[in-house]
C-alpha cells in the first residue's frame, strides 16, 4: 500500500495592509468575541435556560461554532502567510499586488483597483480577487492593453492605464 504524500500548499501572499486586516480580525474573535459568547452562555446557566428547548443557547452555540471555525481558518492563513513586500509587486504587468488604474472603455471613466489573493478581495474596498474574473483578464496584462471578461451586467472592455506597487 502506498503511502499518501501531502502537497506542501504554496504560501498564501498577502498585501501589508491585507495581513494587518486579517491580524485585527483574529485578535478581535479571540479576545472579545470569544468573551461575549462565554458571558452569554454564562448568562443563561445563570438563569437556568439550559433546557432542551433553549433557542437562543442554540444560537449562541451555533454562532461559537461559527467563531471558532473562523479563528481556526485564520490561523491556518497567517502561519503560511507571507508579506508581499512592494518590491516583489511587479509594475511592468499586472500581477498580485500591483495597483491597477483601468479605464472603462463602454462608459469612458477610470479607478484604481489593486489585484490580490482571494482571501484579502474586497470589492468595496476596490481590492479585486486575482481569481475572479476581472482579475483573471488582468493579470499578466501590460499597460495601454484591453482586458475584456464576463460580468453580471455583461462583458466588460478594460483599458489599463497604469500599474504601480
Amino acid at each position: 500500500m502506498e503511502e499518501l504524500e501531502l502537497e506542501q500548499s504554496a504560501p498564501v501572499l498577502l498585501t501589508a495592509a491585507g495581513h494587518a486586516r486579517l491580524k485585527a480580525e483574529l485578535q478581535q474573535l479571540t479576545v472579545t468575541k470569544r468573551a461575549e459568547i462565554a458571558a452569554r452562555i454564562r448568562e443563561s446557566k445563570d438563569h437556568g435556560e439550559f433546557s432542551e428547548d433553549n433557542n437562543e443557547l442554540d444560537e449562541i452555540k451555533i454562532e461559537q461554532a461559527m467563531v471558532e471555525s473562523r479563528i481556526t481558518e485564520l490561523k491556518t492563513i497567517l502561519s503560511g502567510a507571507e508579506i508581499l513586500e512592494a518590491d516583489r509587486i511587479p509594475t511592468d504587468y499586472v500581477g498580485l499586488g500591483s495597483k491597477v488604474t483601468v479605464e472603462d472603455v463602454e462608459r469612458d471613466f477610470s479607478f484604481d483597483i489593486r489585484i490580490v489573493a482571494s482571501i484579502e478581495a474586497n470589492a468595496d474596498e476596490d481590492l479585486i480577487s486575482e481569481e475572479s474574473p476581472m482579475g483573471e483578464a488582468l493579470l499578466g496584462l501590460k499597460s495601454g492593453e484591453t482586458a475584456e471578461f464576463e460580468a453580471p451586467v455583461g462583458i466588460l472592455k478594460y483599458k489599463i492605464k497604469k500599474i504601480s506597487a
